[in-house]
C-alpha cells in the first residue's frame, strides 16, 4: 500500500542546494526563499506517524489540512537576519515557507488525524483504515425464523 507521494524536487533547486556555496543560493529559487524541513514517516500496527523537525516554529506557525485523501503540512520560518548592514556575511540556516503533501490510503478518516507539537518536532498521527471484515450472517432455524419473519411483517 503506497502511502506517501512527496512533492517533486525541481532540478534547479537540487542543483542550487548542491553546487552553489553562497549565503543564499541554497535558499533561493527564482528570488523566493525556500525551506524544506526534514520529515520521517513510520508505520506502526495501527497508525502512520509523520514527524517533522521544525526548529524555531511553534504550533501557530504550522497548518495541517486533509482534503481529498491528501494531507498537507505547511508553514513558514521567518528570516532572523534581513539587514545586511549588520555585518552578516554568511547565513546557512534555511528559512522561508514550505508545503509538504502526502497521499493517504483509501478509507482514512480525516476526523481521526491528530497532531502534537513539542520542542520543535511536529508529530501527526494518521490512523490506518480498518480492514473490511466479512460480516457473518446468522442462519435462523425452524420456529425462530418464522418468529423473526412474523415480527418484520407486523411493523
Amino acid at each position: 500500500m503506497a502511502l506517501v507521494r512527496w512533492e517533486p524536487v525541481s532540478l534547479n533547486r537540487l542543483l542550487n542546494n548542491t553546487f552553489f556555496d553562497s549565503p543564499t543560493a541554497g535558499n533561493r529559487a527564482n528570488g523566493v526563499r525556500r525551506w524544506i524541513p526534514a520529515m520521517d514517516l513510520v508505520e506502526t500496527d495501527d497508525h502512520f506517524v509523520l514527524k517533522a523537525d521544525l526548529p524555531g516554529l511553534n504550533e501557530g506557525d504550522v497548518t495541517i489540512e486533509v482534503e481529498d485523501k491528501v494531507l498537507a503540512v505547511s508553514g513558514e520560518r521567518k528570516a532572523e537576519h534581513e539587514d545586511k548592514r549588520e555585518g552578516y556575511y554568511r547565513v546557512e540556516r534555511s528559512f522561508g515557507s514550505f508545503r509538504r503533501t502526502l497521499t493517504l490510503p483509501d478509507g482514512v478518516d480525516p476526523e481521526a488525524v491528530s497532531a502534537t507539537f513539542d520542542k520543535g518536532v511536529l508529530e501527526v498521527r494518521i490512523p490506518k483504515p480498518e480492514q473490511r471484515k466479512p460480516r457473518r450472517v446468522a442462519i435462523q432455524v425452524g420456529d425462530n425464523a418464522a418468529a423473526i419473519e412474523g415480527s418484520d411483517s407486523e411493523n
